[in-house]
């Protein structure tokens, strides 16, 4: 059926003159509202006010303007039913044929400083959505566009055959049905807020836009795909891929693990990953370095690993980057010399992020359970240094309380039970995901090696027994930092007495399962 009539009224006006100049050319005439009728009028195209079609003005702010027979029996009208045409020829209703409309902008709205409810509330968009849904109920004999990027192929099919195809407008429905889901889902989030049920509401709507389907999940047997939350603007899922291969779950998996590390560091810091976890991570002056160091700490490890920067990438950096074979880099950006470098290597992947903290409010962690999920905030609090209880009666130096911070940062990032040995800026030594603390400890000791000797000890929770206050002392551990709060922390504190170990209470645990 040769499409006639189309009404045309969005909020995103990216390229609607362009393709209302073309829907003329094909003698489709064009219904409107208020500010789309204003912009397609100043570039001289024929437009019908809505009003005149509803023999209504519009009213009470906008509020009431498309919410009408002579709009929504034109939209879903069922052209080929007697019943509806003799209702469409009785009341005079014309048949609209095309749906073009995107909605007020509500989360772009929400998302600014200072947002009051009252402009919240303006920007629920009602007519909208009512018309959309209309559209897209009856896709049989209507096309409905929300997304400006579908106006080519919707034009290419009207010039070439005068409709658009079944199976593009069975495309557009879901478009359709999928933008008003994810329009009601922000306003479900933010009236959760707004009257005190919390972070987590009764009914959680994710309303997450698939980035890509990926060839295999962690094994090649797993179907995959990868979303973003659009609510975020950081971070891994709203990087730029500059070069190199497809981007597989685990190479993800590892890139979200390598930039939480260094995110932690206001100092340029570098971190190496493998299997989530951090094979070296070091903190320098300068980029260049703290890579040299982490990539020191573990070199063997570091063979196909991903690496994370927290600042850009200069040709110093990259002409190390290249020395052995990686997975991936992620930073805030690269620099041109440093890209000609890197693109030399053709399948590394070049990913560029920015730094996530700024949305670490937005961020959650889910994980799946059989018929189910958990889902919690982020890890993203730290017990400060103010905030830390020495226990031990030597107290550390200022140089152990600084190896002391970068451990407590990284070992957070570590599979629990976690153990993470640091010295001169960088870690050297992680054990990780073991059944108990010891064990753990031992792996990172023995990492460590002789140069564990003077060096300081992180742990993700407390120590249920001394035995590993007793192996850090045995390799010659000068510092530890834990949590506290085991029934036997005296019996910890009294082994780091008699080496003379000093040893730090944070009060925050940082269990990662």
């Amino acid at each position: 059926m040769k499409a006639k009539r189309a009404l045309i009224s969005v909020s995103d006006k990216t390229g609607v003159v362009e393709f209302a100049k073309a829907l003329t050319a094909l003698g489709i005439e064009i219904v409107s509202t208020g500010g789309t009728m204003q912009t397609l009028q100043q570039a001289g195209i024929p437009v019908i006010y809505i009003s005149d079609v509803t023999g209504f003005p519009e009213m009470m702010d906008g509020r009431v303007k498309t919410l009408n027979p002579y709009i929504h029996g034109g939209i879903l009208a069922v052209r080929d039913n007697p019943e509806h045409a003799a209702a469409m020829q009785e009341h005079g209703i014309c048949p609209i044929d095309l749906v073009v409309v995107n909605l007020y902008p509500f989360r772009q709205t929400i998302a600014k400083p200072g947002v009051t409810q009252e402009d919240a509330v303006e920007n629920i968009d009602i007519g909208g959505p009512a018309m959309v849904r209309s559209a897209a109920k009856n896709f049989r004999y209507v096309s409905v566009v929300v997304n400006p990027a579908r106006y080519d192929t919707v034009l290419k099919e009207l010039q070439e055959q005068g409709e658009v195809t079944l199976a593009t407008r069975m495309a557009l429905v879901r478009e359709a049905f999928t933008h008003t889901a994810e329009y009601d889902a922000a306003i479900s989030r933010y009236f959760s807020q707004q009257t005190g049920e919390g972070e987590y509401p009764s009914t959680l709507i994710l309303p997450w836009e698939k980035l890509q389907d990926l060839r295999y999940g962690e094994n090649p047997h797993q179907t995959a795909a990868f979303y973003r939350d659009n609510a975020a603007t950081g971070g891994v899922a709203h990087a730029r891929q500059l070069a190199g291969k497809e981007l597989s779950f685990n190479n993800i998996v590892d890139l979200e693990a390598a930039y939480a590390i260094v995110s932690e560091f206001a100092k340029p810091a570098a971190a190496v990953i493998k299997h989530t976890n951090p094979c070296g991570t070091a903190t320098a002056e300068d980029i260049a370095t703290a890579y040299k160091l982490a990539y020191e700490a573990d070199p063997v490890s570091a063979f196909g690993g991903i690496v994370a920067l927290n600042r850009p990438v200069d040709a110093a950096t990259a002409q190390q980057l290249t020395a052995i074979f990686l997975e991936a880099v992620i930073a805030p950006a690269f620099e041109a010399a440093a890209l000609e470098i890197l693109t030399a290597k053709k399948n590394v992947r070049l990913l560029e992020a920015a730094l996530p903290q700024a949305d670490a409010k937005q961020r959650y962690d889910i994980k799946t359970v059989s018929g189910g999920m958990l889902i919690q905030s982020t890890d993203t609090a730290d017990a400060l240094q103010t905030e830390w209880k020495t226990v031990s009666k030597r107290l550390p130096t200022q140089a152990e309380l600084k190896e002391l911070e970068l451990a407590w940062k990284v070992v957070k990032h570590v599979k629990s039970n976690a153990i993470v040995i640091s010295r001169d800026g960088r870690t050297i030594g992680v054990g990780a995901g073991q059944m108990n603390r010891v064990g753990s400890a031992e792996i990172a000791l023995k990492q460590a090696a002789e140069a564990a000797r003077g060096a300081v000890m992180s742990s993700d929770a407390f120590f249920p027994f001394r035995d590993t206050v007793d192996a850090a002392a045995k390799a010659g551990i000068t510092a530890i930092i834990q949590p506290g709060g085991s029934m036997r922390d005296e019996e910890s504190i009294a082994a780091a007495d008699e080496h003379g170990i000093a040893m730090i209470f944070t009060g925050m645990r940082h269990f990662k399962h």
